[in-house]
């Protein structure tokens, strides 16, 4: 009847269970359907499963999705992918391996669905590839072989032949087709930054899409997917270009102590290119990477007037495998050459002032950073916050252990002279650099310690130093106040200490502060 036409039609929402704000570590979770009209909810699994992605097949009846059934902490390349049957409940697994598979999407025709991974067999550093899986037989191969970056979102042609996806090469992000009986692909956009689509008509003619580049705030656009022109539909911040004098930025290339040529981002203030401080930024990740997009933070370092490098070290995706994993075995060894001799570029071009050069960074950032300031004087100030300075202290509490399949090698205990080389705690005593060290108290993946022992180093030693610690903030900053005072605080550390200004643009709220260790 025509209620069951409906039904059939997708009148149901499927989601998946959550915790509070997100945070199901340690949980298992379900999928669900909700009838849209009368609200009803039922449960499809119930298993302990932790649920990942997921996709519903067209005709509704189906429900591929990637799920993990044992979930302990760095385990999340025990995911496989499963295929549901709605009405019988039975769950049957499509994939056995020991590789994360996610973005699971069905192809027109139901027999098909498209996901992405980075192998077929062991969990490996690799740039992930699409995958199409044909459902009955469970036969499947890699169709994306022939490109080379970060493959984002991506859906199937309306008649089901190719695949149109997002995808990073180097700094800009782009639209490609992907046809599936050659495998060929085919950058269809030019967009000089990042073009990211968002939403797809039904055929596929038409998209929305986010578009932005280094000085140009996003804005949401539509177009056609055949590379025409599109239109701009919003103009959020029309104030941007026609009050602010914006950092200018270009594309920077340079050779590393090794002869590998490393590229990345400078930005210049307005109207100066000479002598200027220099701020030198290190990505999170290991596998991170510096785009040609809109960042505002970006823009007031050079309404300061510093000029800034962004390089996409070894380790960076968005490039080639053989760079992805250029750090592999060796963390703070290729890359940290990577980071000098881009500063030393940038001085060699008589753009940077020697004597005046600050670093920054996070995560990734923040260990390399701290790295880098326990084997060179050169830097007048430095920020990291969420880092990692001991290794092995972190082997247990964080969500590292990809380091010890990568970018150590080995373990603690097999492996334990180069676990406390790589550590910036064995190195401590060499810092001569003043240091701000920021770090959140519920930081679940570099471990909140890790910037007390190193802070405790320094203090023990009488070096210039200052601990904040952000109540309730995991790794990534959520609360607006605390994004704040952690921006205004590392300006005021890198004037003080790079250029000797004293910079005191606001007074910080009283009510639950970040508590300040000095």
């Amino acid at each position: 009847d025509e209620e069951d036409k409906e039904h059939e039609a997708g009148s149901d929402a499927i989601f998946v269970d959550e915790g509070p704000n997100g945070q199901t570590e340690g949980e298992w979770n379900d999928l669900w359907s909700l009838e849209v009209d009368t609200k009803r909810e039922t449960r499809l699994t119930e298993s302990e499963n932790r649920i990942g992605s997921f996709s519903v097949a067209p005709d509704g009846n189906s429900i591929v999705f990637t799920a993990r059934t044992e979930n302990r902490r760095n385990q999340g390349n025990l995911s496989e992918i499963y295929l549901l049957d709605v009405e019988s409940r039975e769950i049957r697994q499509l994939t056995d391996n020991r590789s994360p598979e996610g973005r699971l999407t069905w192809a027109p025709d139901g027999r098909r669905i498209a996901y992405e991974a980075p192998s077929d067999g062991e969990w490996e550093l690799r740039l992930d590839k699409i995958w199409v899986m044909d459902i009955e037989s469970g036969r499947k191969k890699i169709v994306s072989g022939a490109f080379d970056g970060n493959i984002r979102q991506f859906v199937w042609t309306s008649d089901g032949s190719a695949l149109l996806f997002s995808g990073l090469q180097g700094t800009n992000n782009n639209l490609y087709r992907l046809d599936l009986a050659s495998e060929r692909v085919e950058k269809v956009t030019e967009h000089e930054g990042s073009l990211a689509p968002s939403s797809f008509s039904a055929d596929r003619s038409m998209m929305a899409y986010v578009a932005e580049d280094w000085s140009t705030p996003p804005d949401v656009w539509v177009g056609p997917t055949n590379g025409d022109n599109g239109t701009k539909l919003t103009e959020a911040n029309p104030w941007v270009s026609t009050d602010i004098a914006l950092g200018q930025s270009r594309l920077m290339q340079w050779k590393s102590r090794d002869g590998r040529e490393i590229e990345g981002i400078l930005t210049l203030p307005a109207g100066a290119s000479e002598h200027l401080p220099l701020l030198l930024h290190i990505h999170g990740g290991p596998a991170g990477v510096f785009t040609n997009t809109f960042n505002a933070r970006t823009q007031v370092w050079s309404g300061l007037g510093y000029a800034q490098l962004f390089p996409n070290v070894r380790g960076s995706s968005g490039y080639t495998d053989e760079l992805l994993r250029g750090n592999m075995n060796d963390i703070g060894g290729g890359d940290y050459w990577d980071l000098m001799t881009g500063v030393d570029a940038v001085i060699d071009q008589g753009i940077a002032d020697e004597d005046l050069l600050g670093l920054r960074g996070w995560s990734y950032g923040g260990i390399l950073g701290g790295w880098t300031i326990t084997q060179t004087e050169r830097f007048k100030g430095a920020s990291v916050g969420a880092m990692v300075s001991d290794w092995t202290s972190e082997y247990g509490p964080g969500f590292n252990h990809d380091v010890s399949l990568w970018y150590i090698g080995g373990t603690p205990w097999d492996n334990p002279e180069e676990w406390r080389y790589r550590s910036a705690l064995t190195h401590v005593a060499n810092v001569t650099t003043p240091t701000l060290i920021l770090h959140g108290m519920n930081d679940r993946t570099d471990t909140e310690p890790q910037s007390m022992m190193f802070f405790q180093a320094l203090r023990d030693q009488d070096k210039t130093a200052r601990y904040i610690r952000f109540p309730r903030e995991p790794h990534g900053f959520r609360e607006p106040r605390h994004q704040r005072t952690r921006d205004v605080e590392e300006i005021r550390w890198i004037q003080k200490y790079v250029r000797d200004i004293e910079w005191e643009p606001w007074t910080r709220p009283s009510k639950d502060s970040p508590k300040v260790i000095s």
